[in-house]
């Protein structure tokens, strides 16, 4: 499998490109910011990009949405909890307070992601993971030994609950259900900082061991 992380804009958030080495089938998650390093690392690996998959619609993770599908002409794809036209012109306005200025906009959801669906780069394979407690559409990307976890998981932390949309109680659940169900060395790439494993996170991440940390 082809894997690239690139740390973009100005909150730092994690992008990353992902392909099959055998189809040259590829994926780029959370376009944050930073629309033309993107593609020239996808120009780089030789992936031909099939699908765009935002892992949930907060401005740092959608920033370069717009522009790497028009290069691109991959569908754009989120969960359905957030793929209103509502949700997505809310999204947009974000997107606009936070960068100062007026974006391109975020085009047309092609893709509703729900819970089991499955998204093939040629012979890689990924299972959509709903997740919610960050943001009501919050997903996991659970593909061969590896999970994309968007700001769900960091290491030795969790996503923030204190948006519009996020609950405590519930990100905890959607860890703890869908996450750490899975192999202790399954690598966890995050939506921001480091990468990490499950069984670390299982072991040492103190939001994990039974005992409430609010912010």
């Amino acid at each position: 499998m082809i894997l690239k992380m690139l740390e973009v804009g100005p909150y730092m958030s994690n992008c990353y490109i992902v392909g099959s080495e055998k189809t040259k089938d590829g994926m780029i998650i959370d376009p944050g910011a930073e629309a033309g390093r993107i593609l020239e690392e996808v120009q780089d690996s030789g992936l031909s990009i099939k699908i765009i998959v935002v892992t949930h619609m907060h401005a740092d993770h959608i920033g370069a949405l717009g522009k790497v599908k028009e290069a691109t002409k991959a569908p754009f794809a989120v969960h359905e909890a957030e793929a209103s036209k509502g949700y997505v012109d809310g999204a947009s306005q974000m997107l606009n307070a936070m960068m100062g200025r007026s974006s391109m906009g975020i085009p047309a959801v092609d893709r509703k992601l729900k819970e089991g669906d499955k998204i093939d780069l040629g012979d890689v394979h990924f299972t959509v993971l709903h997740t919610p407690g960050h943001s009501p559409g919050g997903i996991c990307l659970s593909g061969p030994g590896v999970v994309f976890c968007g700001d769900t998981l960091f290491n030795f932390s969790i996503g923030r609950t204190d948006f519009p949309g996020g609950d405590y109680d519930q990100i905890i659940d959607s860890i703890q259900k869908k996450i750490m169900v899975l192999p202790n060395e399954t690598k966890v790439y995050c939506g921001h900082g480091p990468a990490t494993t499950v069984g670390v996170e299982r072991k040492v991440n103190p939001f994990l061991q039974g005992h409430r940390l609010d912010f």
